[in-house]
């Protein structure tokens, strides 16, 4: 009879071992996702100075929508590293202004012409296509930890082990959602 509780025991343990594990992976997971989406953001960043550069060589008389995008891009750096819903919905409004400023080059036919610019949108649509492809990655990995840590048995070890649900990056607005359509 002893036995066989200390295999029962034992076979307890390597069980929440076994749970206790999964959740640590699928949390690492989570958060090397986040960290793709921060870079391929960073790599964003990083080009709309080029870009606003090269429009406002030809459209100076299109300040405020310059400013804007460069006020966004500048207001996302404060927001906390841990707000999620916070740093989607700043990005998304950045969309929106990059939207605006590819809407404004369409008005310029020689800033359409530049190579220069041509190169930056290129650019900046690799980089739109690649945020993508991390937000998708990334919330696949949310939605793995999610269903383990709402999941019997091993809600049980994320309670006492405080692992919790993670935060999808979702754009909120139906208008965020939709891709402008900029054609050269």
């Amino acid at each position: 009879m002893a036995w066989f509780f200390l295999a029962l025991l034992i076979a307890l343990s390597v069980l929440v071992i076994f749970l206790y594990n999964a959740l640590v992976k699928k949390r690492q997971m989570v958060e090397e996702g986040w960290s793709g989406i921060e870079v391929q953001l960073k790599r964003r960043s990083n080009l709309i100075p080029n870009l606003i550069e090269t429009v406002k060589g030809y459209a100076s008389h299109e300040q405020e929508t310059l400013d804007t995008v460069t006020q966004l891009r500048t207001s996302i750096s404060s927001i906390p590293a841990g707000n999620i819903a916070g740093r989607a919905k700043a990005e998304g409004e950045l969309s929106k202004a990059l939207g605006r400023l590819f809407a404004v080059a369409e008005a310029y036919p020689d800033l359409k012409a530049s190579q220069n610019f041509t190169d930056l949108h290129q650019s900046l649509d690799e980089i739109e296509n690649a945020i993508q492809m991390a937000r998708r990655y990334y919330n696949g990995a949310v939605r793995g930890l999610n269903v383990a840590v709402e999941s019997f048995p091993s809600n049980l070890i994320a309670s006492q082990f405080k692992f919790d649900k993670a935060e999808y990056f979702e754009i909120e607005d139906d208008a965020e959602r939709a891709v402008p359509k900029v054609s050269f």
